[in-house]
């Protein structure tokens, strides 16, 4: 079955030109013109990928990126956005995007995004399926991951988490004790292609132990190396 590809975008040319070129990758497009109509879309159907431009008439992309996290829909999203600030850009990634591109962009680049996007997604449901399901929860004390729900519950509690802040302590608890430093979470857990935003990691770091955390300036899980980076319990 072909992968099916969500484009949001309201200038009626970038949302053809778009759709036009991942059908000739043999992707299943669905388009929408503005924000009402994409999150609708979004929230009610499945897809494998998201296209999503910042600026839309209606609910705006971060906007609906934020409501797609927060219904639990963990679609990889690429934003398009017109802004070239880094202030934008961050805050595209901090509400729940996996990678984002600036208009204007090359089909070309357009297509090895997407690609990327969809490869990960492909090799996380391999690792997934090879699991066993001894090892689908990760206990530490009274903190407990469960990797197939993608729950977390601390002291018998949901911990209410974003798809970006579960995926970055997935990462780093199936690491204890492992030391990584900013670029290192950034390239594993973002990707490459947002080297120079170390920031957002740092960011991420302190909503954990804001939510997991007894006394955040204390930590007990999510540990600070000083000159060098984080590491998850010990």
């Amino acid at each position: 079955m072909h992968e099916k590809i969500l484009v949001v975008e309201d200038q009626q040319d970038i949302n053809e030109l778009v759709a036009l070129n991942l059908e000739s990758m043999n992707y299943q497009v669905e388009r929408s013109l503005d924000g009402d109509s994409g999150l609708h879309h979004a929230l009610s159907n499945r897809f494998d990928l998201i296209i999503l431009d910042v600026m839309l008439p209606g609910i705006d992309g971060l906007q609906i990126c934020q409501r797609i996290r927060a219904n639990d829909i963990f679609t990889p999203i690429l934003m398009l956005t017109a802004k070239k600030s880094e202030a934008d850009r961050v805050v595209g990634l901090e509400v729940g995007a996996d990678d984002y591109l600036t208009k204007p962009f090359s089909i070309r680049e357009l297509q090895a995004r997407v690609k990327a996007l969809l490869r990960r997604v492909a090799f996380m449901a391999q690792e997934h399926v090879a699991g066993s399901y001894e090892d689908a929860e990760l206990v530490f004390d009274d903190l407990v991951i469960n990797k197939q729900k993608r729950q977390v519950l601390y002291r018998e509690k949901h911990v209410k988490l974003t798809a970006k802040e579960f995926d970055l302590l997935l990462y780093m608890a199936c690491h204890p004790g492992q030391v990584f430093s900013r670029e290192q979470l950034l390239n594993s857990v973002w990707g490459y292609h947002h080297v120079g935003y170390e920031h957002t990691v740092n960011s991420h770091i302190n909503r954990l132990r804001a939510k997991l955390e007894l006394d955040s300036a204390n930590p007990k899980f999510v540990l600070t190396v000083w000159g060098v980076g984080y590491k998850f319990y010990e």
